[in-house]
């Protein structure tokens, strides 16, 4: 009989902009756990930074790599995992989060914009960067409430705020 893989305690999910790195981190300090990030991962698989990938290999190869990296992380990691914003739409992904805790970081296009900033190298948001986050949060927000077993709004709040929202939140 085999062991269960470990379950992370938390997988954050939400928009760019919604503080998933941030707040993933100050929550795994708090719990004493470790923290990891599927975009980091990618990149470290790929070799280089996730919009050199969307530009030279082009959105799909990115989203296969960001699949094996959300099924990997999933079956080795027991901390806090932060996903990418995109991830979830991948319905394996989907599938795969069954079974977590998930924790939807829902944020304004307002204070995504000012987190994100106009100028910004996310390879989504190149074109009318404020259209693009609007329709990417607009698109997602359904599949974001549906997996989440837990939605934290985080418009004007400071991330220890909410790390700590979340921890206490959390099943015993």
């Amino acid at each position: 009989m085999s062991a269960k893989p470990p379950a992370s305690i938390v997988v954050l999910i939400g928009p760019p902009g919604s503080g998933k790195t941030t707040i993933g981190r100050l929550l795994a300090e708090r719990l004493g756990v470790g923290f990891r990030d599927t975009d980091a991962d990618v990149e470290a698989v790929a070799g280089k930074p996730v919009s050199d990938i969307f530009v030279e290999d082009g959105e799909a190869r990115f989203r296969e790599l960001e699949h094996q990296a959300v099924r990997r992380a999933l079956s080795e990691h027991d901390g806090i995992l932060s996903l990418g914003g995109g991830a979830v739409l991948n319905e394996e992904t989907q599938a795969l989060l069954d079974g977590h805790h998930v924790v939807y970081l829902q944020v304004g296009l307002a204070d995504a914009v000012q987190r994100v900033g106009l100028g910004s190298a996310r390879p989504l948001l190149v074109l009318n960067p404020r259209s693009q986050l609007k329709k990417l949060m607009e698109e997602r927000r359904p599949v974001y409430e549906r997996l989440a077993a837990t939605t934290v709004v985080t418009d004007k709040r400071e991330p220890a705020e909410l790390a700590d929202e979340i921890a206490r939140g959390l099943p015993a």
